[in-house]
């Protein structure tokens, strides 16, 4: 049983690339007509549109949808930079943006930059200061800050968002940034553990449903420390989705692709595989069990997963 309360569903479309303007905006509404609730993006260097433009774009040619990079990197962009972006991007659409920030771990973004990959303590130090400038560039008034990292002097941020200070999204697989996070973000993504720096072997055989109830317990003891249990909403970004009634099949092509075990993707939250009745069963379920009640898949799965979201969006 969750402790975490039971808060309705909403899905999101996580996406990153379109070959022109016309296809990321008929897109962008085709995720809004099919009620997902969010769209969202990576913030890497090959293989995506950039996320500030193609975001603000998606919010132009919409009315509800809401946009959250998942996640910024902190080393790519100076807080308080990126902070002014994402204020003028809540402004610009009305109070639909939401605040998705990570330490960085891709370590080919770094080499292929010449961005000094450091030690994971480092980049958590980094990241952990860089929250608190976002935050405190967006508040009222003037803001000071002396951090080993970051310096900001008597700085009043301009413009403040709509929505005063957007819902912040903090993703982590290691107990330092999920015990953060649950101190600090209104939503919590529970992600693999990322310090190889790669999505290999190491990082799937943490995604599996005993390291998720370990990753869940760490969020759960330190929000209910720091009195914020009821304040958080849990989220997962699931890779390996597959609408199907041929559920057996699929999980033994999708495990032998990635070399693990038929278990490990039967079992594991990070997957949703099966019928369209199967996966609201498995959706509520981990509601029950997790707290994930925000869900997020690939652009690759919006028509096939409409289904789901229309029978389980607010409920």
């Amino acid at each position: 049983m969750s402790q975490f309360p039971n808060r309705p569903f909403r899905f999101g479309v996580q996406a990153r690339s379109a070959t022109t303007a016309a296809e990321w905006a008929d897109f962008s509404r085709k995720v809004e007509d099919t009620g997902f609730e969010v769209l969202t993006m990576p913030d890497h260097f090959t293989g995506q549109l950039a996320p500030v433009p193609a975001m603000m774009a998606t919010m132009d040619v919409t009315t509800t949808l809401r946009t959250c990079a998942l996640v910024y990197d902190n080393d790519y962009k100076h807080p308080a930079i990126l902070a002014k972006e994402m204020a003028t991007m809540d402004v610009l659409s009305n109070g639909r943006m939401e605040i998705g920030l990570g330490a960085g771990w891709m370590i080919s973004d770094y080499e292929q930059l010449g961005i000094p990959y450091d030690s994971p303590k480092v980049r958590i130090d980094r990241f952990v200061e860089g929250i608190k400038v976002i935050k405190g560039v967006m508040s009222d008034g003037p803001f000071s800050f002396s951090g080993e990292h970051y310096t900001i002097t008597n700085y009043d941020g301009f413009p403040k968002p709509i929505q005063k200070l957007p819902p912040v999204l903090i993703g982590g697989g290691g107990k330092r940034v999920l015990s953060f996070a649950a101190r600090e973000a209104d939503i919590i993504g529970i992600n693999g553990t990322l310090t190889a720096g790669v999505v290999g072997p190491e990082a799937l055989s943490t995604m599996t449903r005993e390291a998720v109830d370990e990753k869940v317990a760490i969020v759960a003891e330190a929000a209910q420390r720091a009195g914020r249990i009821n304040d958080i909403e849990m989220n997962i970004r699931t890779f390996f989705v597959k609408v199907t009634d041929d559920r057996e099949g699929t999980v033994a092509g999708i495990s032998s692709v990635y070399g693990v075990d038929k278990d490990m993707i039967d079992n594991s939250p990070f997957a949703l595989i099966g019928s369209v009745d199967y996966c609201i069963e498995q959706l509520i379920a981990r509601r029950e069990q997790w707290g994930f009640s925000y869900t997020i898949v690939g652009e690759e799965n919006v028509d096939e997963f409409a289904p789901v979201v229309a029978a389980l969006r607010g409920k």
